[in-house]
């Protein structure tokens, strides 16, 4: 059963229904399910979860676009269970209770696919918890943000976490030529290689820009697609693509040093209401990742921390205040690239042998198997374990 609340309660005219062309191509299987190989491929996490019909509640964390709901609904089919699906910008502890309620004589499991759970407030979440502790409710999250932020800690050591990827051109690619044969049309290589370049990783782009060309034009072209895209009804919606849209040029423009347009991304985003602790969040994880000095960091915990103490409206000249100042300083991602290449060797390597003079040595037994030996406070030494000996990742 695959139910989702708070729907009319008189039976539309289907006659005026079109189905959306994103539902039409939504895949009914993994075999069907374009990217995310990392958890979807043979043998890979969600892959071995699906196949043996392991049931647990686990979290979606990736970009718009690359998936989330298509795989919550694949898995739920998958373990036979009913599915609900509540959007966490609208849903409350009513709609939770209705579930509880509706599905008390059920032997099946019941899955409760809850998109943008970092929209639901402490309190929320609380209520949630029983429920995923006694196994009421397999509660399958999705989110754009960081779960370690958003989601209380007794909810989150509940549930897995799966990291989902940004799509490939090549993956958007083949995305297009599902939906363009489902709609029977036709397009050529180049406006094909243009489409998987502007959806910049997300398939919901791709896919709503050919619905929309395809019914204003009788082919898809490039200039079709920028007519229809300029047509389109763009206004700024926090749980739409405009609200990504506008958060990304705010921090390129402030990654390029121009003060002017990050200060104009940012009124957009103030004047549309956005949380101003999301806006900040941003700014905090910017100064880590592009800005040269640490005093940038300050900073940018700085304005956070105004932001929740003080709120709008006085709260966005702090805002603005920290968009010049990193918008104006000097921009090195070397820390960050350096960390990513580490990372990257963890992941590829696991965990290599740490060199025994590093190792600590509370027992006797360990000194004597040499931990901790001739250790030096200073010292020019690699210190990386001998299968990265002298490898550098700062540049």
């Amino acid at each position: 059963m695959s139910s989702t609340l708070n729907v009319p309660k008189q039976k539309p005219n289907m006659s005026n229904l079109v189905e959306p062309l994103a539902s039409k191509i939504r895949p009914k299987k993994l075999s069907e399910f374009i990217g995310q190989e990392h958890l979807v491929g043979e043998g890979k996490p969600l892959s071995q979860a699906i196949k043996n019909k392991h049931i647990f509640s686990f979290v979606l964390w990736g970009p718009p676009g690359t998936g989330k709901t298509t795989i919550a609904r694949i898995y739920s089919d998958a373990i036979e269970a009913d599915f609900y699906e509540l959007s966490a910008v609208s849903a409350g502890k009513d709609d939770i209770r209705s579930i509880i309620k509706n599905t008390e004589e059920t032997t099946k499991p019941v899955v409760l696919f809850l998109d943008e759970i970092h929209r639901f407030n402490k309190a929320q979440q609380d209520y949630l918890l029983p429920f995923v502790e006694r196994g009421k409710l397999t509660l399958i999250g999705a989110t754009t943000e960081n779960p370690s932020f958003e989601i209380i800690a007794p909810l989150l050591s509940r549930l897995r976490v799966f990291v989902l990827k940004e799509l490939s051109p090549e993956e958007i690619e083949k995305i297009i030529v599902r939906a363009v044969k489902v709609l029977k049309f036709k397009i050529d290589k180049e406006s094909k290689d243009w489409l998987a370049i502007f959806a910049n990783g997300d398939a919901r782009q791709a896919i709503g820009l050919i619905e929309s060309t395809a019914s204003l034009y009788e082919s898809l072209t490039i200039d079709n697609f920028k007519t229809a895209l300029q047509s389109r009804f763009l206004r700024f919606d926090k749980q739409g693509e405009e609200h990504y849209n506008t958060i990304s040029a705010f921090i390129k423009s402030m990654r390029a040093s121009n003060p002017d347009a990050a200060l104009y991304y940012l009124a957009r985003l103030v004047d549309s209401g956005e949380d101003p602790l999301f806006i900040a969040r941003r700014m905090v994880i910017f100064a880590s990742e592009d800005v040269a000095s640490p005093t940038a960091l300050v900073v940018a915990n700085a304005v956070f921390q105004a932001c929740q103490q003080i709120g709008y409206p006085e709260c966005q000249e702090n805002l603005a205040a920290g968009a010049v100042y990193l918008s104006q300083a000097k921009k090195n991602r070397s820390a960050y690239d350096a960390y990513m290449a580490a990372l990257s060797d963890v992941r590829q390597f696991g965990n290599l042998p740490i060199p025994l003079n590093l190792r600590n040595a509370p027992t006797k037994l360990m000194k004597k198997l040499g931990y901790g030996k001739d250790y030096e406070m200073y010292t020019n030494e690699s210190l990386l374990p001998d299968q990265l000996k002298n490898k550098k990742y700062l540049h």
